[in-house]
């Protein structure tokens, strides 16, 4: 009988798997994220990604089609990028953040971006819209502007338009 017990408490103290937490590589996102918001530098986009289990600054660049290219299918990543808008009258620098899930990431990790994606707004804290997208059939410029100036108010123009 004796033995019994000694299985039965092995059996319930065996080690339970834990979810291991994310971590940043803070000084680089935070360097990448004040580089994209400065108009003294050309960078108009960051990307970061999984390096394991830590975000890092993957890349950052120029033009809105080679941000849309640091996206693939089975991962996940963010990305912070500045589009220029406004009217004939004025132009002003949007700020967009965005989750990448890519169709082929499984349902765990899909389900672990909530949580990722809080820790790394406490550095990028500073946009009008978040998006996240899942096809990059929605990495679409017009649908992005669409959603800054939904965000950004109203829209004065001069009723001129080029044709």
């Amino acid at each position: 009988m004796s033995e019994a017990v000694e299985v039965e408490q092995i059996i319930e103290s065996k080690p339970r798997k834990m979810a291991l937490p994310t971590s940043l590589d803070k000084d680089a996102i935070r360097e990448a994220y004040e580089d994209v918001r400065s108009n003294l530098t050309d960078n108009e986009w960051a990307v970061f990604k999984f390096d394991g289990l830590k975000i890092v600054c993957s890349d950052k660049g120029i033009g809105f089609d080679e941000f849309c290219a640091q996206f693939h299918d089975n991962e996940r990543a963010f990305g912070y990028i500045r589009i220029q808008m406004g009217d004939e009258m004025s132009k002003r620098s949007k700020f967009m953040f965005v989750t990448w899930i890519g169709p082929e990431v499984g349902v765990m990790q899909r389900a672990k971006m909530s949580t990722d994606k809080s820790i790394i707004k406490d550095v990028i804290n500073n946009f009008a819209v978040e998006l996240q997208v899942e096809s990059s059939n929605d990495l679409d410029l017009m649908m992005f502007k669409e959603h800054l100036n939904k965000a950004g108010g109203a829209n004065y123009g001069t009723g001129v338009r080029e044709l």
